[in-house]
């Protein structure tokens, strides 16, 4: 019996009142499992990005549940929501957003000093991430002096290193070139991808589709329909 991550009911978010009312996600309600890799497609304006903000907590819905984990998000305390994102979610923003002032180190430790962990303790545990993610060596250094498919394991890395149950990436290629746009992603599904821990994918790159293991359709903010991939062992 697969285990359900995250289980969203009746979504909708809308912006305006009255006639200049406009619908960015419409009734949407869907189920994520654990250990799969769930992409999010459709075309501009179809609402994907505005449905993971919701998902990741971070964008309130008007209406609707999203349950992780037995949690109503959205019936947290804003305290309480801060810690679940903290601790379940991992978020990977589509511009990297690494801080250019900081090491790599650094980078990948913030989640666990805003857990009031031990900055020398913090560190240690972010170098062993970045071996994770290949970039052991890079730890001393700036972001700047990465390239485009490092700094996005820079992220990948400080979105893990809390262990969530739960990774969402926002057009995690859309600054990359094909084939180290593909790299990552194989990347992400072979070390990052668990038994226990669901990602969810807002892409339009069709390029990766093969390594999703389901992908929901979106459309002028409703949900289109979700396909499960089978893969050859």
């Amino acid at each position: 019996m697969e285990k359900i991550a995250l289980r969203a009911v009746g979504l909708n978010k809308w912006f305006g009142d009255g006639e200049a009312t406009t619908f960015a996600v419409k009734d949407v309600s869907f189920e994520a499992r654990a250990g799969e890799m769930l992409y999010i497609v459709g075309p501009s304006g179809s609402g994907k990005t505005t449905l993971l903000s919701m998902i990741s907590g971070i964008l309130e819905p008007n209406s609707g549940e999203v349950l992780i984990g037995g949690d109503d998000l959205w019936k947290l305390t804003s305290n309480d929501l801060a810690d679940f994102r903290l601790n379940k979610i991992g978020f990977v923003f589509q511009d990297f957003h690494l801080f250019p002032r900081l090491t790599t180190a650094e980078n990948v430790a913030i989640p666990l000093i805003l857990k009031r962990m031990n900055w020398g303790e913090a560190i240690e545990i972010a170098k062993k991430y970045l071996d994770i993610v290949g970039l052991t060596k890079k730890a001393e250094l700036p972001p700047v002096k990465l390239s485009g498919g490092e700094q996005q394991r820079v992220a990948i890395a400080r979105a893990i290193v809390s262990q969530p149950d739960l990774l969402v990436l926002d057009e995690p290629t859309a600054s990359l070139d094909g084939d180290t746009g593909r790299k990552i992603v194989e990347f992400i599904k072979e070390n990052v991808l668990n038994e226990n821990r669901c990602i969810i994918i807002v892409t339009h790159d069709n390029r990766i589709f093969e390594y999703a293991d389901a992908i929901m359709k979106m459309e002028d903010g409703k949900l289109l329909g979700i396909e499960r991939v089978k893969h050859e062992k």
